[in-house]
């Protein structure tokens, strides 16, 4: 019996064969789902992707995460040419052995590396089916990078797909929901059962259009951000509750009387080159799918500050004055606008009160 074992496992080891017919296979090479390795295996919806994406003949395309080339032989027909980053070396191999030869070799490019830490060329479009753990870093690495591109039409995760389009009043409507929409239109293209991949991850997935704006909106962005973090710390409080919270008045009288000392203002980026760090550096900070923390209790040092301590009382009053002047004291987080977002900012600018 046991002998009987190590032939069988000896067999599939070195039969490609067998290997092809193993659904973790493709061409003999094992598929890896810690490192997010599934393939498109429908041809219809490799198709369906081309023709959403718009590509033009003259256009330069990145794809991310081209596995075994499916995709990538597409790519290849429909563009001028394809960069392809690629991180695992046995894939490399395979693409390059795949188009070798062919017409498509010298329009193929291969990177091998990691997209979140190579230096990208110029592209015109970036069409890709990545792995779900990189999301929110390599959603806005594309969006910081210069020259801006025409677009993007990447496969998400389902559900991280659904906050990079929600709205106002959806529930999954969040931090990444605002950040991304601030730099781009972003639209939900089609839906795609987990069959369609070989191996099938446990989800669904999403093929979501990204669009960067042009121009960016002239504000810094470390300001916008850092008052969309506390406004969406707890998404359903009213802004009027959050803003009496500890932590809160702590942290913003800080920069007041920081940027107060220092007789500075925070002014719109003059530079573009440091909107994009900062819109780059943006991934990292926000989790995959753990955007909101809008669930759980407050903490203690998060209670709201009693009318009793009147040691930053003033400082209290005058944030709130703010809110009150916009009339957002009683508004929520997950209720409010892109435009809403930018004339809160505005008055606590305006204030002297500052995020960053």
């Amino acid at each position: 019996m046991a002998g009987g074992k190590i032939k069988r496992e000896k067999l599939q080891r070195g039969s490609g064969a067998t290997a092809a017919s193993n659904p973790h296979f493709q061409g003999g090479i094992p598929f890896h789902k810690s490192k997010g390795q599934h393939i498109l295996k429908n041809p219809l919806l490799v198709d369906s992707i081309i023709q959403k994406s718009g590509i033009k003949s003259t256009d330069v395309i990145l794809e991310i995460g081209p596995g075994t080339g499916n995709l990538t032989k597409k790519l290849l027909e429909a563009g001028k040419s394809v960069i392809a980053v690629e991180l695992d070396p046995r894939m490399v191999l395979e693409l390059q052995r795949r188009f070798q030869g062919t017409p498509y070799s010298s329009r193929l490019k291969v990177i091998q590396g990691d997209v979140l830490k190579c230096d990208l060329p110029y592209f015109d479009i970036c069409v890709a089916n990545i792995p779900y753990q990189i999301s929110s870093p390599l959603t806005f690495k594309l969006l910081s990078h210069r020259p801006l591109f025409r677009c993007a039409v990447i496969m998400f995760q389902r559900e991280f797909a659904m906050r990079l389009v929600a709205q106002p009043g959806d529930t999954l409507y969040c931090r990444l929901s605002v950040n991304t929409q601030l730099l781009a239109r972003v639209n939900h293209l089609l839906k795609v059962g987990r069959n369609n991949f070989r191996p099938p991850p446990k989800v669904d997935s999403s093929v979501v259009r990204i669009e960067p704006r042009k121009p960016l909106p002239p504000m810094n962005f470390k300001e916008w951000d850092g008052l969309v973090r506390i406004c969406f710390n707890r998404k359903n409080k009213t802004l009027g509750s959050l803003f009496r919270q500890k932590t809160v008045l702590s942290l913003l009288e800080k920069n007041y009387k920081t940027l107060q000392a220092l007789q500075l203002t925070s002014e719109e980026f003059s530079d573009d080159k440091e909107m994009a760090m900062c819109v780059s550096a943006l991934g990292d900070t926000l989790g995959d799918l753990s955007m909101d923390a809008d669930e759980g209790k407050d903490d203690d040092e998060d209670m709201e500050m009693d009318d009793g301590e009147t040691k930053a009382s003033n400082f209290k009053d005058k944030v709130l004055s703010v809110l009150k002047l916009g009339g957002f004291e009683e508004k929520r987080a997950s209720k409010l606008t892109q435009a809403d977002f930018m004339h809160l900012l505005s008055l606590f600018n305006k204030a002297g009160i500052h995020f960053s």
